[in-house]
């Protein structure tokens, strides 16, 4: 007989034997004892509570213990100094209840990736003694589920001398590796009580913004991890049209579940656990808490399988999306720390991070706003802050978003990465950015910047667009990152465009001259590009395949007005999209029309402008159009 089949009445005796009186179970726990508490939401608060109020009528029972959790979201009293000759905390993973004692010496922090915290405790390195966990109801089998955290409580378990289970009948039944006999466990204290729930804050327009970015990076059938917090939450939000998703990832959130709900994630294309949201614990709310009991499509498995990079690795089309505190120019960002200041933890996004870019079409996204302290600070910075834990290196990340778009980092030197950031950092920065760049020799000596109240990439210019010939083309402002590309476009001209584009036979395009075309305020200066991608954004690589640009003549209120279109693109209606777009900002900017120049044998140029609606003047000089085109009212 297997020793977990027991018979219905040995199970109640069984039971019933586990239970003592509170005093009973805490005289067992001993001075230096290493204590574990069940993670953030599954964190058992009557037992916790209840062994406080052991320590206070017996302040002499035990002394010299330490407390480890990887999360404290509910009760801490633990980290109160009138208990210092008791117990010191000592955390994974830093919480807003943790924070302060953590950073005034009162209590300690574990920098250590998540999925490598198992193998503290198997191999005793960190030994633990006592396990305070929480659990479902028995059911008819004898076991119990560790419901809503599974991560590390699962190998606390396996490794503690002493299991102190708090049976809770609101915590739900949840398939997959949380299920302990009730054979394994020394006590239970019934406490029926509300789980803990976690709201994120509140979701604003910079959220919203960065979301929407985020939305562009995910395809149908990729497979996602999603962090927690406003800008997770955001996220996923915004994935209402997608499909087929799936879900491998350490925690479930609400936003997760509801996409479930609306069939967006079905699992369907997942490499493994196919048809399985696999996660390792859960942070939400009551409803949620609900719609995984007993839900045999929902797995919680133990950290070190979630977390594992080398499982993770192994999903196709892996995307981790993840946020931090601070990114610097070359790459560098932190998500544990802000300077000297502990403010979380490693968790698990490294290993996240680092699974993700070995799979095959993996991609990593690293989402942050773009400044802290209600906007007096960059998160965006020449180097790290002296002090902070650069928690993804230089190779971990691919996308990196904020409310002002994307920048791509991965296979870019320095100065790419450097002018990229520059380019997604908010506004008022981005000169100080510059100069601070310049002066470390991250970019060139003599980058131009144009600067003015209203310089940004905006944001609002782009749009998708279908020409008349069927091709999908991408138009967008030009961005300060955009040198590299513009430089493979310019050299993919032939001469003869060049020749028509420009009325001279130079035919380099150094440095100093890409410059000039993006050093655009948007006010004089307006040049959009004209990109295509198989999948907008995603792909490593955007080819752009025409640009236009115009700059304003005060005196008329016009603007003079070229384009240029990549030579096996011509003929596919690209030049026409560009010049209504082009009309459509200058309109909008309140100017009367277009001026332009024209060789008089680059008759497409002009057929192009004829076509639009314009009022349009030509005047032929020793083969040189002059043209006025007013627009119409």
């Amino acid at each position: 007989m297997n020793e977990y089949t027991s018979q219905p009445n040995d199970l109640q005796g069984l039971y019933l034997q586990k239970k003592a009186s509170e005093e009973h179970i805490f005289s067992r726990i001993h001075r230096g004892d290493r204590i574990f508490i069940g993670t953030g939401c599954g964190e058992p608060q009557s037992l916790v509570r209840a062994l406080i109020k052991y320590v206070e009528n017996h302040p002499k029972a035990f002394s010299d213990a330490e407390f480890f959790q990887v999360w404290n979201l509910g009760v801490a009293p633990y980290t109160d100094e009138k208990f210092k000759a008791n117990f010191r905390h000592n955390s994974f993973f830093i919480g807003n209840n943790t924070r302060t004692a953590v950073n005034t010496g009162l209590a300690d922090y574990t920098p250590v990736f998540l999925s490598q915290t198992p193998q503290l405790f198997y191999q005793r390195l960190v030994p633990i003694d006592v396990a305070l966990i929480q659990t479902s109801a028995v059911d008819r089998h004898g076991f119990l589920s560790l419901g809503i955290s599974v991560d590390i409580v699962k190998a606390a378990v396996e490794s503690a001398r002493l299991i102190i289970a708090q049976v809770n009948a609101n915590m739900p039944r949840v398939h997959g590796d949380g299920f302990i006999h009730i054979k394994d466990v020394d006590f239970i204290i019934e406490a029926d009580e509300p789980l803990l729930e976690y709201h994120p804050e509140a979701e604003d327009d910079i959220v919203q913004s960065i979301g929407r970015y985020v939305r562009r990076l995910i395809q149908d059938g990729d497979t996602i991890q999603v962090g927690y917090g406003s800008i997770p939450n955001a996220i996923l939000a915004n994935l209402a049209d997608k499909k087929h998703l799936g879900v491998h990832t350490e925690l479930l959130s609400d936003g997760i579940v509801q996409l479930i709900k609306n069939g967006v994630i079905d699992n369907s294309k997942k490499t493994l656990n196919r048809y399985k949201t696999v996660a390792s614990f859960c942070m939400g709310s009551e409803s949620t808490y609900t719609f995984i009991n007993d839900n045999p499509s929902v797995e919680f498995r133990s950290i070190d399988y979630t977390n594992n990079p080398f499982i993770i690795a192994q999903h196709s089309n892996m995307t981790a999306i993840n946020s931090a505190l601070q990114i610097d120019l070359t790459g560098q960002a932190s998500a544990e720390s802000i300077g000297r200041t502990f403010y979380s933890g490693i968790g698990g996004q490294a290993d996240f991070m680092r699974g993700t870019v070995m799979a095959k079409n993996g991609k990593t996204i690293l989402t942050l706003q773009s400044t802290a302290e209600a906007g007096e600070i960059s998160r965006i910075v020449p180097f790290l802050s002296e002090g902070a834990g650069t928690t993804l290196n230089r190779g971990d990340v691919h996308y990196v978003v904020t409310e002002y778009g994307i920048a791509y980092l991965h296979g870019k030197n320095i100065r790419q990465r450097s002018m990229e950031l520059i380019a997604i950092a908010h506004p008022r920065f981005r000169k100080q950015l510059i100069e601070q760049a310049r002066e470390l020799n991250l970019i060139y000596k003599d980058q131009v910047y144009v600067h003015t109240e209203t310089t940004r990439y905006q944001k609002e210019l782009e749009t998708y667009k279908t020409t008349q010939k069927g091709l999908e083309i991408f138009l967008r402002p030009v961005r300060i990152s955009d040198e590299p590309l513009l430089k493979d476009f310019f050299y993919s001209l032939s001469d003869e465009t060049l020749y028509k584009r420009f009325i001279s036979v130079r035919k380099d395009m150094p440095h100093e001259r890409l410059q000039e075309y993006m050093a655009i305020d948007y006010i004089t200066k307006v040049t959009v590009l004209a990109v295509v991608n198989e999948v907008p954004f995603v792909e490593a690589k955007e080819i752009v395949v025409g640009m236009g640009q115009y700059e304003v003549n005060p005196d008329a209120h016009t603007a003079d007005a070229a384009f240029v279109i990549r030579d096996e693109y011509q003929g596919k209606g690209i030049g026409f999209e560009l010049v209504s777009y082009l009309t459509f900002i200058a309109k909008q900017q309140g100017l009367l029309g277009f001026t332009a120049e024209v060789l008089a044998h680059n008759r497409a140029m002009i057929k192009l402008f004829e076509k639009m609606d314009f009022d349009t003047e030509m005047h032929n000089e020793d083969g040189l159009y002059s043209l006025k085109m007013a627009f119409k009212r």
